[in-house]
This record gives structure tokens, C-alpha cells and sequence, in this order.
């Protein structure tokens, strides 16, 4: 089997629903990515780039289905190139990412791009269809922004609560409070600040031309845990769940370039990390935000090394509680888990933000020489995925 490298990541920064990107189409956000990225590697002849694999969550509106391949003729990549979307909700990103990794390993592919789009801001309403031409009841609009939509009957009520509700509900499983919430949503938004005025987003991050945005547009550097705990909740009169402990709505795309050892020679440059390591995992529909805890373990084990030598980790921040489940039962460090800030302050562009955390955790193992890093997601619907990184300086 062939080792799957990552040579380059970019992004574009994450809007505010409703913001900045929300008037720029997700499949022209997808073709800015893929123009950055082939901008930053100048020896490589678009030719030889063997697919582009995106990952979007929603797709039902001018992603036009099959948004990837609407990114590549967008970005004037030849026409010969390939382009396929993936739909892993929140992992669509990362999932991208495996299946590239995966051709790269069998010799199927040489050089892969892999990443993702969201734009929520432009999420259609869509219209159920009707059963018989002339319908005499009324008909409601469905937002395809977030969540479940046109649920199947069939499907069991305490699997389809809302996000939120089965957060509430992951919380008192584990006993999260709402003082750890906060205190973890406002370090977010510290980190996350400190990140970026020390310079460690501005290699990462481009701009979308006709927009005014040049850093992620959720960070708030006062949201003080005093100013989080004063916020009202979400999902329950009584519960701990809140706007400010809870990762935003957003817009964006971000892309890898893969590639195998030899891909090198045709890409002019060293690779940034090796994927040593995939993980899946599931569990019940509710507990979704729970489901990391398995797929770090699977990866891991791949990659056969353990959590003690995992010097970063960049862990989806869906929700504060959440989070914090999966770092409780990890057992790690808490210090080492999204130390430049996380998704309740950067955003969380669903298909995006897998190849976010990949882009992050190659940045942090160079700048610190760490090995060994982890990116992990929890998905909605109960599933997981990681992956580990590797710092090919110490391999």
C-alpha cells in the first residue's frame, strides 16, 4: 500500500450566517479553494491532478448536485479532471479526505484535491412533493439549512430530536455543566483571537474576491464566560445548551492537496503531513456527539501508536458539551485540544470544516514539532470520523 501525504491546505475565512460569503454561491466558494491551492503550487500541471473529491452536507440548492465537479470547471481546471461530492453531513470533509487517501493508497490515484463546502446562508427551502396533482391541504416549506427534514415515519422519535435536544440529552448522560460550557466556548474564542493576531490563520486562509472578509467572521474576543453564562438557552427552559456555547451557523470552503511519496517530484515541494491513520465509528442517532470517542480509538490504533503520544488534537467544537464528552473520555490533556481556537469561534461550514481541522492540525504539529496530531468529528445521525497525522520531520 502507498502513504497518503497532505502537501498544502487552504481555506477561505468562515462567514457568519447571513455575513460576509452570504451572497457568494457555495460552488463559486468551492472554485475560489481549488484556485488558491493550484495558485501555491506552481510546478503542478493541473493535468496531473487525478480527481477532486468535495464534501457538502446539504447539496439542494446551486451546489447543483454534484458540487465538485461544478468547482472544477468553475476554477478553469482542464475538463479531464473528475470531480466527485460525498455527503457525510458534518465529516464531508474528512470523508473526502479518506477517499482520497484511499485511491492514493491502492495506486488508483497520484495526486488528489479533497476538502469541502457550505454555504447555510444559501440554503434552499424545498416544497415536499405531492402525492396527487391537485392537493387540497396546505403545503409547508422545509429549510435545508440544518438538521433533519421530510422524516421517515418510521424512524424511531428519540433518534430524530433536534441537535440540540440531543446534546442536552449527551450532557446529562455525562454530567456536563453549563459553568464548563462556558468555560470552554470562551477559551475558544481566546485561542481563537490569539491565533490569528500571532499570524498562525494567515497562511491557511484567502479571500473570496468581492468580499470585504479577510478573518473568520464568528470570533468574539469578549465573550467572557460571565458574558456566555447571562445568555439565555436554546433548547430547554432548564438547560445549559446556548447560542454562545454552540458552534454557529456558517459559510465556507476548504481544501487539501494529496498526494503519494512520489507526487513530490510533480508538485515541487515536501509534504506538510502523512495520514497514518483512519478511523469510523457509530452509535445511537441521539449520542451522536459521543460517537469521536470510537473513531479516535480506531485511528489510532491504525496508525499504531496511543493517545500518550498525541501532542495535538483538533476536535470539532459542534457543542461546548459535546466536546468536552469526548475529551472527558479520551482522558487526554485538555490543553492540547484546539489550541488555536475551535468552531464555536472560527465556524462550522458543515462540508468544510473537516478539511479545516486537517489544515490546522498540519500547521500546529510544524510550528510546535509535534509528531503526532488527531482531527476528529462528531456527525449528526450518530457517526464519527479521524484521522492521525504525522510530522514527516520525525518520521
Amino acid at each position: 500500500m502507498n502513504e497518503a501525504f497532505i502537501y498544502d491546505a487552504v481555506r477561505t475565512p468562515f462567514g457568519r450566517y447571513g455575513g460576509g460569503l452570504s451572497g457568494v454561491r457555495p460552488d463559486d466558494l468551492a472554485a475560489r479553494s481549488l484556485e488558491a491551492l493550484l495558485a501555491r503550487t506552481p510546478d503542478l500541471d493541473p493535468e496531473q491532478i487525478d480527481e477532486v473529491v468535495l464534501g457538502n452536507a446539504n447539496g439542494a440548492g446551486e451546489e447543483n448536485r454534484n458540487v465538485a465537479r461544478m468547482a472544477t470547471l468553475l476554477a478553469g481546471l482542464p475538463v479531464t479532471v473528475a470531480g466527485s461530492t460525498v455527503n457525510r453531513l458534518c465529516g464531508s470533509a474528512l470523508d473526502a479526505v479518506f477517499a482520497g487517501s484511499r485511491a492514493i493508497a491502492v495506486g488508483d490515484s497520484n495526486i488528489v484535491v479533497a476538502g469541502g463546502v457550505e454555504s447555510m446562508s444559501r440554503a434552499p427551502w424545498v416544497l415536499p412533493k405531492t402525492e396527487k396533482a391537485f392537493p387540497v391541504a396546505d403545503l409547508s416549506l422545509v429549510s435545508t439549512t440544518l438538521g433533519w427534514r421530510l422524516v421517515n415515519p418510521r424512524m424511531p422519535a428519540e433518534w430524530n430530536v433536534s441537535l440540540g435536544e440531543a446534546t442536552e440529552q449527551l450532557r446529562e448522560r455525562h454530567n456536563i455543566s453549563r459553568q464548563r460550557q462556558d468555560e470552554f466556548a470562551s477559551r475558544s474564542h481566546e485561542l481563537a483571537e490569539k491565533a490569528w493576531n500571532d499570524g498562525i490563520y494567515q497562511d491557511l486562509v484567502v479571500p473570496v474576491p468581492g468580499t470585504e472578509l479577510v478573518r473568520d467572521e464568528n470570533i468574539r474576543p469578549d465573550s467572557t464566560v460571565a458574558r456566555l453564562g447571562a445568555l439565555r438557552t436554546s433548547f430547554r427552559p432548564e438547560g445549559t445548551i446556548t447560542a454562545g456555547n454552540a458552534s454557529p451557523l456558517s459559510d465556507g470552503a476548504a481544501v487539501v492537496l494529496l498526494g503519494s511519496a512520489v507526487a513530490a517530484r510533480a508538485l515541487g515541494r515536501d509534504p506538510i503531513a502523512r495520514i497514518a491513520g483512519r478511523g469510523a465509528a457509530a452509535n445511537e442517532p441521539q449520542f451522536f456527539g459521543a460517537a469521536p470517542i470510537e473513531a479516535a480509538a480506531r485511528a489510532l490504533e491504525r496508525a499504531r501508536i496511543s493517545w500518550s503520544d498525541v501532542g495535538a488534537v483538533e476536535l470539532n467544537e459542534a457543542f461546548a458539551a459535546q466536546s468536552l464528552v469526548c475529551i472527558d473520555g479520551w482522558g487526554i490533556d485538555p490543553a492540547i485540544v484546539n489550541q488555536h481556537g475551535g468552531a464555536i469561534a472560527l465556524g462550522h461550514p458543515l462540508g468544510a470544516s473537516g478539511a479545516r481541522l486537517l489544515g490546522t492540525l498540519a500547521q500546529t504539529l510544524t510550528i510546535k514539532r509535534l509528531r503526532w496530531g488527531v482531527a476528529a468529528l462528531c456527525i449528526g445521525v450518530g457517526q464519527a470520523l479521524a484521522v492521525v497525522l504525522e510530522n514527516p520531520e520525525f518520521a
